[in-house]
Formats: C-alpha cells, structure tokens, sequence
C-alpha cells in the first residue's frame, strides 16, 4: 500500500503510547456542555521546572505582561559563550503553542523541551506566549494577547530583557492552533507601527485551520490522534464567537468571509510545514497557496510521514529535519536586513 493511501504511519512505541494518552486526556477532559474539567487537566498535565540559574546553554525566566489576564510569557536566552559569535545580536522567536486554542500551555513539558531547543539549536531568544484559553476567553483573546506581547517587547522595559536580543529580527512561529495564533498577530503587526519590533518572518508548523467543508484528508485521515474531526469540531465551536460556522475567518482565513491580505506589504515570508497524515494538510496547503495569491513570499514544507505534532517527538526522524529547515530559513531571511 503506497503512503498516499495508507491511514497511520509506522510509528515507534513510544510515540504511540505518548500519543494515545495525550488524545485520551484531552477527550477526557472535554465535557459535552462545551466546557474543560481544568481540575482533571492541572494533574495530568506534565509542567517543567526553571532552574534558578543558567543550565546547559540556556537563562530561564517567566515574565509577567498582565497579570490581571495571566498574561505572561517563558523567555529561553542563550548564555554568550555557548553561541556561535558570542558577541553577535540574535534574532527573538516568539511561539505560541499548540493545543486547540483550549490546552497545554508554556509550562507544559513537551513544549518546555521544544523550545529549549529552538533556542539552542537555533540560535534564538526564545519567547513562548502563554495566552488565554477558550473556551472560558474565545476568539479573538488569544490574538490580542499575542499581539499585546510584540507591543509589551517593543517596549523593553523588562529588567531581564536579554541584551543581545535583536528586535529588529522577530520571528513569530507556532504549531497548530498557536501557526493559527501566529498567522492573526503577524497580519496585526503588519498594520501596526513599533519603536525596535520588526517582524521579518512566520513559522507556521501544521496550523490549524479548517472550513465548512470537509477535505479529502480530514475524511481519510478522521480517527487520527490529537486532531480526528470529532475533536476539531469540538474545539473550533469552544473557539469561536456564538452563532458562527467554520467558515469565519478565524478558521477559514482565505475562505468567503476573509480579509484580504494582499495589501499588507508588512506581512513577513512563511514558511508553512505540513504532515503527510495530518488530517489538517488539506487546509494547510490551501494556506500556502492563499498567501502565494496574495502575493507574499512563502515556502512550503512536506513531510510524507509525519503525523500532527510530529516534531514535538524527538524520536522521530522528521523532527530534526525541521529544525535544520527552520534554522536555515530564519538565516536566510535574516541575512535580507
């Protein structure tokens, strides 16, 4: 059976129990009334610790935006002598993690790993965005606190903001709902005007969006983990306003309610990733091709085999090819400056 008709990868083990547990919690703690047992979720959910000094390359620290929304976010900075050119500025990722608009968050473990690694294997000061999530707080709360973030760092008025942070190269990157999130913020920071704060380019890592419609991948693909078709109906009625569909713009964001983009001559170049068993791939290469139409400089990443949330697993081949492709698209676009 080709890869192109097959329903599931072959995936080690340990994947495979990582990922059944993760989808049995998530469905465990969502209720039928459209709300989240937050209690359940608060055992379960694995949270990482910070070291209270350097540790293997890397200053820890969480830093509040808010407090009044728990608006904060975990700053990952590179120690001088573990970068390449200690001496040098480097560029500052902002992620917003995954997890339906509804789950996990910055102090989540999985995510805690992902993104010592972004800063490390990267290069980059990392800023992981805890945002609110729904459906106590829906659309569009998680875009404005992702866009009160870019204004609160172009502001640098934080005592451990890092001194060799270059905001005049900012990334915004995330996985699933966050390469949603990301996408909302970098269209508002093409509007806005900051002090220092550039955004020059957007990871988008297997966003999540949808429609009305139902693709040719999210029919093959509906029992798989994390993101069958059951549970991202579920999740975008959590997220959305009363009364809407699946096409609002939020989701469907080149479909019949969107805003033209075309315009934004601001916009930063993309990189979109897409997995070949993601139920979302349909969606995400109708992404890609919107922002080619629009006019924007956007580049598209397949992998065959990958499964949603691919790289978060170590284990699996595909994760460290991502990082390479990240890596060399943040140093092409940043050699642009």
């Amino acid at each position: 059976m080709s890869g192109a008709t097959k329903a599931s990868p072959i995936l080690p083990w340990k994947t495979k129990i990582l990922l059944s547990i993760l989808s049995a919690v998530t469905d465990f703690s969502r209720r039928h009334n459209g709300t989240v047992n937050r209690r359940f979720m608060s055992f379960v959910d694995i949270t990482s610790k910070i070291p209270s000094e350097p540790v293997h390359g890397l200053k820890i620290t969480d830093i509040t935006v808010d407090p009044t929304r728990n608006l904060w976010f975990r700053l990952y900075t590179p120690t001088h002598h573990d970068l390449p050119n200690p001496n040098s500025l480097i560029p500052v990722f902002i992620f917003f993690h995954g997890g339906g608009f509804a789950f996990l968050s910055p102090d989540s473990k999985g995510y805690g790993d992902v993104c010592r690694r972004f800063a490390l294997e990267l290069s980059v000061v990392v800023v992981s965005v805890n945002y609110r999530l729904s459906p106590e707080f829906k659309y569009p709360s998680q875009y404005d606190d992702g866009f009160d973030v870019l204004k609160f760092l172009d502001l640098k008025n934080f005592k451990d903001f890092p001194t060799n942070a270059d905001l005049s190269r900012c990334f915004l990157a995330g996985d699933s709902a966050g390469g949603n999130i990301a996408h909302n913020v970098a269209v508002r920071a093409a509007k806005a005007e900051f002090k220092e704060l550039k955004v020059i380019g957007l990871v988008s890592i297997q966003p999540f969006f949808g429609g009305e419609e139902r693709t040719e991948s999210e029919i093959r693909l509906k029992g798989a983990p994390l993101v069958s078709l059951d549970r991202t109906d579920w999740l975008w009625k959590a997220f959305l306003p009363e009364g809407s569909n699946r096409d609002h713009e939020a989701v469907n964001v080149f479909g019949p309610k969107s805003t033209d983009i075309s315009g934004l001559t601001k916009f930063p170049a993309a990189l979109v990733v897409v997995g070949g068993f993601d139920p979302l791939k349909d969606w995400q290469k109708r992404y890609y091709e919107g922002l080619k139409r629009c006019g924007k400089e956007v580049y598209l990443v397949e992998y065959p085999n990958a499964i949603h949330a691919f790289y978060i697993f170590p284990e699996l081949s595909d994760s460290s090819l991502l990082f390479t492709e990240v890596k060399n698209f943040i140093e092409k676009q940043s050699t642009k400056i």
